[in-house]
């Protein structure tokens, strides 16, 4: 069965409010239960999107495809399958890309879907990565991005539907050959789009109708059981009133329970990231910062990323220098320093990635990074002298090794020593080789702001993604008793190019709890740690 709803006008060039889609919510916990369903639906909507990039905002056409069942049981979860967002971008957006120096784009999107069931609503995140693709030299860019969904699962009796919501697309752009990346002149760097559904929109964006119900016909399975306790998994909120083995039914006028997204990740709870916090071993001074970072790197000899956990990290804030006259701007240049901190180590919590070793041997490694050097941030920051307007580039250059604690092969672990570990640090292709050389990871992000909004992109004191690439060196000082893992390792591992993003919080500026003001609210916790615990993004 295939639905396909009609194509959509092309969009008017209308404003839109446009906003930086954060770190999504979970709305639940649990580990679904698989509804099997008689049948699958093949669905591909194609919709109108108005998305804003540097020239304004822009019409672009989205299309979603997808499988979902034929029909579900109630209380029993599936996941949509085969899920593929293709974004087509018009010739004005190669432009604006064209116009930073780029020559390729890497792109994730993030999705998001209305799950709704009668009058009850919820919200899941469809995320996705694609391949990089080369910028046209005319006519429009096209992305097409895949990856796994939440599993969602109605309440009781009542059609569940699925609609197109808001589109972020994070484009991580690629240099063309012979463009300047010096100090001065910021390299393409990373640019996140914000997409909003066009008004003129078929059907509100509707993707699909998948009916569910407690004896629905063909809806297979056992019949679900009741939440335990009158709970509803999705928060652990009391029951709202949902008629349950009680046999009581839902009080009048209070609303149904939402459908359960089962979200593949989301916010850790503060009790499952380590401490952030400064000591008598680590004194702060008056320009001390804290905050978490996470975020994915992939790998590509396993077609696979591996994701750091909520790490802290320590920051001494520079003080600002002026940079280089220019006519246009005025322009200060920051240098600060930062050490991850866990345990009284300057490194990572260690950190578990599993993959596909030569695409058939499940591989799992639990690693670490480990910082071998001073954490050196470059920022600057330039004021456009027209509207006021402050572009920062900022640039983290990190010295760290990957240590590798255990790992199995194939569910049978291998004795990897206590010395296994990348034989240099990973490395990136700096911009500024001459002032920066040796071997170290660089990742950029870039923030702007305008007189009177909020800030967007990455800036050291309120966050935000950080992205870069890497090679992975070769491997050294693994196996024991005489087994010599390092070839094993190398080849599974070590290589070029793989794409790295990181997601900074909101810092908690020690000295802000002393001075209070509406700008530092929410900045930190009562003992001083960062308030904000990111998301990691693909």
């Amino acid at each position: 069965m295939k639905a396909t709803p009609a194509a959509a006008p092309r969009p008017s060039r209308s404003r839109v409010r446009t906003t930086s889609i954060a770190a999504f919510v979970v709305l639940a916990a649990l580990v679904p239960t698989t509804a099997a369903a008689t049948g699958t639906q093949e669905v591909e909507a194609e919709l109108p999107y108005v998305c804003a990039l540097p020239s304004g905002q822009l019409p672009a056409t989205v299309r979603v495809s997808a499988e979902f069942p034929e029909r579900a049981r109630a209380g029993e979860a599936f996941t949509p399958s085969g899920v593929t967002t293709t974004v087509r971008l018009p010739a004005e957006a190669v432009a604006d890309l064209a116009a930073r120096d780029a020559a390729e784009v890497r792109a994730a999107t993030r999705l998001d879907v209305g799950v709704a069931q009668n009058t009850a609503t919820a919200t899941a995140t469809w995320r996705g990565t694609a391949e990089p693709v080369a910028l046209p030299e005319t006519g429009p860019l096209t992305l097409v991005a895949t990856g796994d969904v939440p599993s969602v699962a109605g309440r009781g009796d009542g059609d569940l539907t699925f609609s197109a919501g808001a589109l972020a697309i994070d484009l991580a752009l690629g240099a063309a050959e012979g463009a300047a990346t010096d100090a001065a002149t910021a390299d393409p760097g990373s640019l996140t789009v914000d997409c909003t559904l066009a008004e003129d929109a078929p059907e509100r964006g509707l993707l699909a109708t998948v009916p569910v119900g407690t004896g629905a016909p063909g809806a297979s399975g056992a019949p679900s059981s009741p939440d335990p306790a009158g709970t509803s998994g999705a928060s652990g909120a009391p029951d709202d009133g949902q008629p349950d083995g009680t046999g009581e039914p839902r009080p009048e006028g209070q609303s149904e329970r939402s459908p359960k997204v089962l979200e593949n990740g989301g916010a850790p709870d503060r009790d499952d990231v380590p401490p952030c916090r400064y000591d008598e071993q680590h004194p702060p001074t008056d320009v001390s910062l804290n905050a978490y970072i996470t975020g994915y790197a992939n790998v590509n000899k396993m077609k696979g990323a591996a994701y750091l956990p909520p790490s802290c990290v320590l920051i001494e804030q520079g003080l600002p220098e002026p940079g280089p006259p220019d006519p246009d701007y005025l322009i200060f240049d920051t240098v600060s320093y930062a050490d991850f901190h866990y345990e009284e180590r300057k490194q990572t919590p260690p950190f578990e990635a599993t993959f596909l070793s030569f695409d058939f041997a499940p591989v799992k490694a639990t690693m670490v990074m480990e910082q071998t050097g001073p954490m050196r941030i470059d920022s600057r920051m330039k004021i456009r002298l027209s509207d006021f307007t402050t572009i920062t580039d900022t640039y983290v250059r990190a010295p760290l090794v990957l240590r590798v604690l255990d790992l199995e092969v194939n569910g049978t672990p291998l004795d990897v020593g206590s010395g296994c570990r990348t034989r240099t640090s990973l490395t990136s292709k700096d911009p500024d080789p001459a002032h920066f050389p040796g071997d170290h990871l660089v990742l950029y992000g870039r923030g702007e702001q305008t007189v009177g909004l909020p800030a967007t992109g990455y800036l050291l004191l309120s966050g935000g993604a950080l992205s870069g690439e890497m090679s992975v060196p070769a491997f050294t000082g693994c196996g024991s008793d005489g087994e010599d893992l390092d070839r094993l390792l190398t080849a599974s591992v070590s290589g070029p190019g793989n794409f790295v993003k990181q997601v900074q919080g909101q810092t908690c500026a020690i000295a802000a709890p002393v001075f209070p003001s509406p700008e530092n609210e929410g900045q930190c916790t009562e003992d001083l740690q960062p308030y904000e615990i990111p998301v990691a993004e693909r």
